[in-house]
C-alpha cells in the first residue's frame, strides 16, 4: 500500500530540490508540513494542491484542464465500448 505521507527528504526530491530547501520552507511555513516531534511529515495530496497553486494565473486554464483530465477515469478500451453499444 502506497502511503499519501512523505518525508521532507521525498518531497524535495518530488519537487526536485533540495532538502534545505524543503526545510527551509517548512520553517517559514511556506508549504504545507507537519512537525511530529523533530520531524517534518507531508502529505502528497496536499503538496499536489500547493504546488497547483503557484503557477501563474495566466496558466489557469491549462492546470485546470490537467486536473479535469487527472481526475477522469481511465479511457476504456474501444473495442469493449463499441461492443456494448452494439457495433
Amino acid at each position: 500500500m502506497e502511503s499519501d505521507i512523505m518525508t521532507l527528504e521525498e518531497v524535495a526530491a518530488y519537487l526536485k530540490v533540495t532538502p534545505q530547501t524543503i526545510y527551509t520552507w517548512a520553517q517559514e511555513k511556506k508549504i504545507p508540513a507537519a512537525k511530529l516531534g523533530k520531524e517534518w511529515r507531508f502529505k502528497k495530496s496536499i503538496v499536489d494542491e500547493w504546488f497547483a497553486s503557484h503557477f501563474d494565473p495566466k496558466f489557469k486554464d491549462i492546470v485546470d484542464s490537467c486536473n479535469e483530465k487527472r481526475n477522469q477515469p481511465p479511457n476504456e478500451n474501444p473495442a469493449k465500448r463499441n461492443k456494448r453499444k452494439g457495433a
